[in-house]
C-alpha cells in the first residue's frame, strides 16, 4: 500500500485516538471540581506507525484483509497514574462507561511479565461516528503508573536498538531496573495510603 492508502485506512484510528484522549482527559477536571484527588495524571495516544504495523503483520502472520480484526492496538491510548491503586480506580471507571465496550483485560500489574513489564491493558470496541455511519474500531487502553511508564519507555527504546536480542546481562539489568521501579511504586503507594489515613 502507498502512503495515501495507509492514511485513508488509518484515519478512523486517528479519530478514535483523538476522541478517546478528549474523553479520558475530561475526567481530571470532573474530579477536581468534585474536590476529589484524580486518579488520572495524564493521557497520551497514538496510531501505530506503518513500519511497526508491517513488522507486526509479518511477525504474527496477519493478512492485510484481517488487519482491523487481528491487530487490537492500531489505536492506542495510555493513561498514567501517580499510584498503583489508581490504576484499578481507572479500570473501574472504564468498566462503567457506556461509550465503549470492553472486550478483553490483561492485568500485567499484578502479574508482571517475566521481563519486568507492568501495565494494565484493556482492549475496547469503540463506536466511531463517521460520515458513512457508525464504524466499530478496536483500540487498546493501557493504564500504568508514571514509574512503570519510565521503565517501559526506556526498555522499548533499548529493545528497538538491539532488535529485541538482549544479552543475558542486559536481561538481568532490565529486570533489576523493573524490580527497583516496582519498589519505588510500592513506597509511593505506602506514603499515599498513610497520607489518606
Amino acid at each position: 500500500m502507498n502512503d495515501k492508502e495507509w492514511a485513508v485506512r488509518l484515519q478512523p484510528y486517528q479519530q478514535t485516538v483523538d476522541e478517546l484522549k478528549v474523553k479520558l482527559r475530561g475526567m481530571r477536571p470532573e474530579f477536581n471540581l468534585a474536590g476529589i484527588q484524580t486518579p488520572v495524571e495524564f493521557v497520551t495516544g497514538r496510531v501505530k506507525a506503518v513500519d511497526a504495523i508491517n513488522e507486526k503483520m509479518t511477525r504474527r502472520h496477519i493478512e492485510l484483509d484481517r488487519l482491523e480484526k487481528d491487530m487490537e492496538d492500531l489505536a492506542g491510548v495510555r493513561i498514567m497514574t501517580q499510584f498503583t491503586d489508581d490504576i484499578y480506580k481507572v479500570v473501574d471507571l472504564l468498566r462503567q462507561r457506556k461509550d465503549m465496550t470492553i472486550l478483553e483485560e490483561r492485568d500485567y500489574v499484578t502479574n508482571g511479565k517475566p521481563s519486568g513489564y507492568r501495565s494494565y491493558h484493556i482492549v475496547i470496541e469503540y463506536p466511531l461516528q463517521l460520515i458513512t455511519g457508525e464504524h466499530k474500531v478496536l483500540a487498546e487502553i493501557q493504564i500504568r503508573t508514571m514509574q512503570m511508564n519510565v521503565w517501559a519507555t526506556i526498555e522499548h527504546a533499548i529493545n528497538y536498538k538491539y532488535n529485541g536480542e538482549y544479552t543475558e546481562d542486559m536481561e538481568q539489568q532490565l529486570k533489576l531496573a523493573a524490580d527497583l521501579s516496582n519498589q519505588i511504586d510500592e513506597i509511593f503507594e505506602h506514603l499515599h495510603q498513610e497520607t489518606n489515613d
